[in-house]
Parts: C-alpha cells; structure tokens; sequence
C-alpha cells in the first residue's frame, strides 16, 4: 500500500493501476505498442461519500478509458468515479 497525500472528493477514487503484461501465458513478449492499457489497479484512497463500496487496498477492475490520469512524486495514478469501477478481485 502507498502513502499519498492525494484525497479524492465526494464519490472519486485514486487508483494506482498495476502494469500491463509483458509476457503472455505462453512465454511469447509483448512490445510497448501492443500492450492494452491496464483495465485493474490498488486503491490507494477513497472519498468521503458513504455509498463508495471499496476500501484502500483492495485490487479493483474498471473499464479501460475510465477516470483521468494524475502525476504525483513521479508516480501515475487514476481518479475516478466510484461506479467506474467494476468489481473487486
């Protein structure tokens, strides 16, 4: 778990996506243009509002142009919107 000073407002969560394979099951390398962006990722915080239904640490799957991208202390994250994400893994 990381310690960011970043704390989402309202319904918002701030998600710290975990890379793409590299390597596919079978051993075969996958180039940078090839990759899919990363559709899971760690909650890292969480808003204020009662109806979010995840908790900081849990490994989440959200759809895969959800929220926007945040620079922070050389480190990419996502906000978004709660209902953007899709389930806990």
């Amino acid at each position: 778990m990381s310690n960011v000073s970043i704390k989402p407002l309202g319904k918002r969560v701030l998600i710290l996506p975990q890379p793409a394979e590299e390597v596919t099951r079978t051993g075969i390398y996958i180039p940078d243009s090839a990759k899919e962006k990363p559709q899971r990722g760690e909650v890292i915080a969480i808003g204020s509002n009662e109806e979010i239904e995840v908790k900081v640490g849990e490994i989440v799957l959200y759809g895969k142009y959800s929220g926007s991208k945040l620079e922070y202390n050389g480190t990419e994250y996502l906000i978004m919107e709660h209902t953007d994400i899709l389930a806990v893994i």
